[in-house]
This record gives structure tokens, C-alpha cells and sequence, in this order.
């Protein structure tokens, strides 16, 4: 079978609608009694939004159920959609610890629990009749303070066993006034080995080319293509790789047409910038990896030799995959393992 490698997914919104749902009807929470039905649901969570902010706001939907006790549950299924419908031989997991600790708790012994949630996922992740290559991206937070960001930071040096980096999220709007911070935390990070993502220039307000050199991997970045090509050439000499998530960027209204897509590709095609296909929300989406990949081809946006171009990019831009050997390889030790 073909193999792919996924680089950008938050585990909060890759919980698929009908799981959510049977997980609120058991537990008789308040949203069943709002939506009684199932479609009134998936709707309602699949729909798209009018801004990223409002998007946004869906996340603290499962973020609020997903807790120590409850990870478990959610990671198996997960990990079985995605080794059994998309073929994943390789996933990076992301996420905000800290909003996964009990909300009652002070921030100090909230930031003790973290440690405990990165234990959980990473051994959740590791099913043993779905093989799949697992790791983490720790987030920190545009909406959380510094102590609780930096103990992110200091979360992924100490649990290389289950995390492979982190990423900055929450709100691209509200980097501004705190990108100093974000600077050192990255800078931090990095001089201990962590590797660096970050949602950027996903938006027209998230756009800040002082985050730039931190990064190993840019979060979206559609608008370096869109809005700022001047910048390819730089991104393409320190070899990052652009995250897309095709399908978010009409479910947050960042984008209206796919021709705007095509525009992203070809420049980046042309000023050899790597991209990566990914889903970023897939369960909110309900769209899977190859969906994505079928989308983009069926539009004309992309052609199926720039398609294994941007697989074999995720592959190779991976940071947690054993570059020395494709991915049948890796495959075929976990399944004799």
C-alpha cells in the first residue's frame, strides 16, 4: 500500500464527529441535549466559520473532554482511522498540555500535570496492530503567559522519547506584542536539541518574518506565496517547509477560491519550496489525508508529480521519522517487532 506521513494535525481536532458524538451521548453532556441529533451535530461541527478566531473556539470543545482519564479512549481511535483509511506511516500529534489539566487547578499544579498528558499520549500512541511511527509537537500559546510556555519548552527537552518538537498556536493576532518572547522560548528550545515549528503567515494578521529564522517548519505559511514571494528565496535557502492544510482555509474564510491554492504551489514549485500536505483538523474537517491529496488534483491545483513531490517532502522534513529509510522499510520492522 501507499504510505504517507502527516506533519500537521492537533489532536483536538482530529477527533472525527462520530466519535465525539457517541462520547457526549454516553456521558449525557450538555450538547447532546442541544443537539439531539446526530446530523444537527456533525453540522453544527463541521460547518465553516467565518474568521480563525471563531474557529478557533472549537478546539475548547474537545479540549474540555480530553483529559488524562479520556486521552486513551480518544488516541486509539484515532490512530486506527488513521493506519486503516489514510495509510499514515508516520504522525506527528500536536497540542497544549496545559489545556488538557484540570481547569479547578492552580496554574503551578497545572503546569505538574503536564508531564503526566505528554506520558499518556505517547504511550496511547503506540498501538501495537496499527503501527504507525508517533510523535509529539508541544504548543505553546498565544492566550497563555510565559511561565506556562516556558515550562512547555523545558516539557519537550525533557521527553525526547515521546516529543519531537513545538509549535507556537492559539491566535496569530496576538503574537505581536509578545514576539520577543516567543524569540527566546524558540531560541531556548532549539539550543537543547528541540526542533521548531509555527503557525505563521496563515493569515493576513499573522505575518511576522522576525519568528522566521526560528523556525525548521512554517505552520501554513500560505501567505509568504500570497502576499510576500520576496521571501521564497530566503525560505527556500534555509530549507523550511511549508505545513498546508488545504481545507482549513476555508473553514476559518482565510481563503474564498481554490485557484488562490494554485498561486500557492506554482510559486512555491518555482522558488523550490518544499510543502507539505497536510489536514491540520481532520476530524473537524471530516476530511482525511487523501481526500486532501484527491482535492487537490481533481481542482487542477496540483499534478500527481507534484503530489509525490510534496509526500516525499513530508517524509524528508518529518522530524521524527528515520530518514535513512523509506517508509515500506520502517513498516515492515514495527510489523515484525
Amino acid at each position: 500500500m501507499t504510505l504517507y506521513a502527516e506533519l500537521h494535525r492537533h489532536l483536538g481536532g482530529s477527533v472525527v464527529p462520530r466519535v465525539l458524538w457517541r462520547y457526549f451521548q454516553r456521558h449525557s453532556t450538555e450538547l447532546v441535549e442541544r443537539f439531539p441529533d446526530y446530523p444537527g451535530f456533525e453540522e453544527f461541527y463541521t460547518r465553516s466559520r467565518n474568521t480563525l478566531e471563531e474557529y478557533l473556539e472549537l478546539h475548547t470543545l474537545v479540549e474540555s473532554v480530553q483529559t488524562v482519564q479520556t486521552l486513551p479512549y480518544f488516541i486509539y481511535r484515532l490512530i486506527r482511522g488513521a493506519y486503516i483509511f489514510e495509510n499514515l506511516a508516520y504522525l506527528e500529534l500536536r497540542y497544549t498540555p496545559y489545556l488538557r489539566t484540570p481547569e479547578h487547578l492552580s496554574q503551578s499544579e497545572r503546569i505538574d500535570k503536564m508531564a503526566e498528558i505528554v506520558e499518556v499520549v505517547g504511550i496511547a500512541s503506540r498501538v501495537p496492530e496499527y503501527p504507525i511511527v508517533t510523535s509529539q509537537i508541544l504548543c505553546m500559546h498565544s492566550k497563555l503567559p510565559y511561565e506556562v510556555n516556558k515550562a512547555i519548552a523545558d516539557l519537550a527537552i525533557s521527553n525526547k522519547q515521546y516529543v519531537c518538537g513545538i509549535d507556537v498556536a492559539g491566535g496569530d493576532s496576538l503574537y505581536s506584542e509578545r514576539l520577543e518572547e516567543f524569540i527566546s522560548l524558540y531560541e531556548y528550545a532549539r539550543s537543547h536539541g528541540v526542533k521548531t515549528t509555527g503557525h505563521l503567515y496563515e493569515t493576513s494578521s499573522g505575518c511576522y518574518p522576525q519568528l522566521l529564522p526560528y523556525l525548521m517548519r512554517i505552520g501554513h505559511g500560505i501567505q509568504i506565496p500570497l502576499l510576500y514571494p520576496e521571501l521564497l528565496k530566503e525560505v527556500a535557502r534555509s530549507k523550511q517547509c511549508l505545513e498546508v492544510c488545504p481545507t482549513t482555509y476555508f473553514k476559518t474564510g482565510t481563503l474564498s477560491q481554490m485557484e488562490q491554492l494554485k498561486v500557492v504551489f506554482d510559486r512555491c514549485f518555482e522558488a523550490g519550496v518544499d510543502i507539505a500536505i497536510c489536514t491540520d483538523n481532520a476530524g473537524l474537517h471530516n476530511v482525511r489525508l487523501p481526500f486532501e491529496y484527491e482535492n487537490l488534483l481533481t481542482h487542477n491545483i496540483i499534478d500527481f508529480e507534484q503530489l509525490k513531490a510534496c509526500q516525499d517532502a513530508a517524509f524528508a522534513h518529518a522530524f521524527a521519522w528515520p530518514h535513512s529509510d523509506r517508509p515500506a522499510a520502517i513498516l515492515t520492522g514495527l510489523l515484525q517487532a
